[in-house]
């Protein structure tokens, strides 16, 4: 795990090398250990490492290829780089112990081809020396991160947006749809726009080649021909055995690695199985715990591994740990997040600096294996259009009688919609916005297409293609503040392509979801955890947060600005009015008053500066 950056000139200037020394300075964070550096006329490629494979000097990037032909820069991780490795090594005279030179031995042979070899997360960018091209090419579900700005004269790169506003101050202009997704909705990554109006992302499983000044953008791998083609799992052995595959492979590194334990279902398995089945007895676990009954509190999960685990690390975020926090949070975030459960998260990757460096975490999980309520919505449409009539009232039945939500039925509701009504806005609208931010823009297509699905499988498909990434990107981003790499297990591609095309009843089957992996963990998952119906993950207890005298203070003093005021974007009086019902007990508005607190500092921080 590193930070890379990079500017192609297409004007065929010659690149500043101060503007890649700025680059790698402000992401200096990301690789503490090594940085290095190239300039070649019109291409300048910038890095800093984070040493995780081979930790000598022979990691350096950027890494020049045997034949001195091909300059890499790379962040990331090859999982299997020791099989890529020995087939490569028939033709390829290898230097070091990398995954790094794998990738420059492998396009080699292969060229862009080389990406479908690849188990791995990753972003890179290759420079041919000969050719004067650039390849960039970022993983298959988007878990490295590259963006990017370019305009008629340049093309700039990096692993976080911070780098490119280090050179081109006067870029920062807010996206305003990106603001208005996140306020009506929740929603953030879902497509290559982000809350910086002229900084976009590489998306997942894209590739960039800049050739003759000229940049050309495609995909190179694509999920739904690949589940199309996949066999599903014959049964719940085969598919552990594929997930211990995939956690072996992960396991690969020169630094200690330690997992994220949530006290879920998703984040125990990884935690079960790398004890009893990977023999790592001395592996250290990382939690966010709250008071005893307090929302997001999970210790009675988490602490049934207390005889198990040998090194249990718990953190315990609080309404002073956030204040204290607040500015350094939003500036490792880069972009604003819609819940404070980020800040759980953060708070573990803080906790696991001095033991770890890299953490296994459980994410991807529920978007595979249908892990949110509102899945089972698509699954009672599946039934109800397939013409299982009898099975549909029975599902209906057990998902009454074993879970406390109504998700599931508003989520069916919702799926029979066409697409006009699950668009209209007055369905959508908060009254804290003003009449004219509201109107003058409108959903973003690619949120109402994660919702346009026939049936269970391929509503899970468009969760990979347009929400998961939030959740990565947001992991990212907390990790590498404090120089963490993070890995998950569950995004192996050799998984999510078989078990996206798994009938429906091994997802989803007598109320309860997830059932291929609680069969698969039968006697290897504590009990008591494998039962679990209810979906935690990393929440805080918000609402109360936002009720002490501290942070009525706050936020009084930020809704009550001139600058908030002046946005254009809220209701004053209606934004009041709901803080001070928050604060009677008459709603619980932690989440709307979160996105109010960060969105306005976001705004201070990067936007208001110039």
């Amino acid at each position: 795990m590193c930070g890379i950056a990079g500017i192609v000139q297409l004007n065929n200037r010659d690149v500043n090398v101060n503007d890649i020394h700025s680059m790698m300075s402000a992401m200096k964070y990301r690789g503490p250990d090594d940085d290095g550096y190239i300039v070649d006329k019109n291409v300048g490629l910038g890095f800093v490492r984070l040493s995780i494979l081979d930790l000598s000097l022979g990691g350096h990037q950027p890494m020049l290829s045997q034949d001195g032909k091909n300059y890499i820069v790379f962040n990331g991780e090859i999982y299997n780089y020791i099989e890529l490795k020995s087939i490569l090594s028939s033709t390829y005279s290898f230097k070091t112990n990398t995954d790094t030179e794998v990738i420059l031995a492998a396009y080699d042979k292969w060229g862009e081809k080389c990406l479908d070899y690849f188990n791995g997360m990753f972003a890179f960018a290759i420079y041919s020396t000969e050719s004067k091209n650039v390849f960039l090419a970022r993983d298959r579900y988007g878990i490295k991160p590259l963006y990017y700005f370019y305009d008629e004269t340049v093309f700039i790169f990096a692993s976080d947006i911070p780098p490119i506003l280090k050179i081109r101050k006067n870029i920062n202009d807010a996206d305003y749809q990106s603001i208005y997704d996140f306020l009506i909705l929740n929603r953030t990554n879902y497509s290559q726009n982000t809350f910086f109006k002229n900084i976009k992302k590489v998306k997942h499983a894209q590739k960039i080649v800049i050739s003759n000044n000229r940049i050309i953008v495609r995909p190179w791998y694509d999920l739904q021909s690949k589940v199309a083609a996949s066999e599903p799992f014959k049964n719940s052995s085969e598919f552990k055995e594929q997930l211990i595959d995939s956690i072996n492979l992960r396991l690969r590194s020169d630094v200690p690695v330690g997992t994220c334990l949530s006290g879920g279902l998703d984040s125990s398995t990884i935690t079960s199985l790398i004890l009893d089945h990977l023999n790592k007895p001395d592996l250290h676990t990382f939690s966010s715990i709250f008071q005893k009954g307090q929302k997001g509190d999970e210790s009675d999960y988490i602490m049934l591994y207390k005889n198990i685990v040998k090194n249990m690390h718990f953190t315990k975020p609080s309404c002073n740990s956030l204040l204290k926090d607040l500015d350094k949070f939003i500036e490792a975030l880069v972009e604003p997040v819609p819940t404070t459960s980020e800040y759980s998260e953060y708070k573990v990757m803080e906790l696991a600096k001095s033991n770890c460096t890299v953490l296994l975490s459980g994410q991807g999980a529920d978007e595979e294996l249908a892990g949110y309520k509102y899945f089972f919505g698509y699954h009672f449409k599946d039934l109800l259009f397939g013409g299982n009539w009898l099975t549909l009232i029975k599902e209906l039945y057990y998902y009454t009688k074993k879970n406390k939500t109504n998700e599931g039925f508003k989520s069916f509701v919702f799926s029979l919609l066409p697409r006009i009504l699950k668009e209209n806005k007055s369905l959508l609208k908060k009254s804290y916005l003003s009449s004219e931010f509201f109107h003058d823009y409108k959903v973003s297509p690619e949120i109402t297409n994660l919702y346009e699905a026939e049936n269970l499988n391929q509503f899970l498909l468009n969760h990979f293609k347009y929400k998961l990434e939030h959740h990565l990107s947001w992991a990212d981003r907390s990790g590498m503040w404090f120089s963490i790499e993070t890995r998950f297990p569950f995004l192996d591609h050799r998984i999510v392509e078989r078990i996206l095309s798994q009938n429906s009843k091994d997802l989803i089957n007598n109320g309860v979801d997830k059932m291929i992996l609680r069969k698969s963990m039968d006697g290897t998952v504590p009990a008591k955890i494998l039962k679990r119906k209810e979906k935690i993950g990393f929440e805080t207890p918000e609402d109360i947060w936002f009720r002490e005298p501290k942070f009525q203070d706050l936020v009084m003093d930020i809704i009550s600005s001139k600058k908030f005021k002046n946005r254009g974007i809220y209701n004053h009086k209606k934004i009041v009015g709901t803080y001070n019902n928050h604060l009677k007990g008459k709603c619980n508005a932690g989440k709307e008053v979160w996105k109010w607190i960060h969105l306005e500092l976001w705004f201070r921080q990067y936007i208001d500066i110039n």
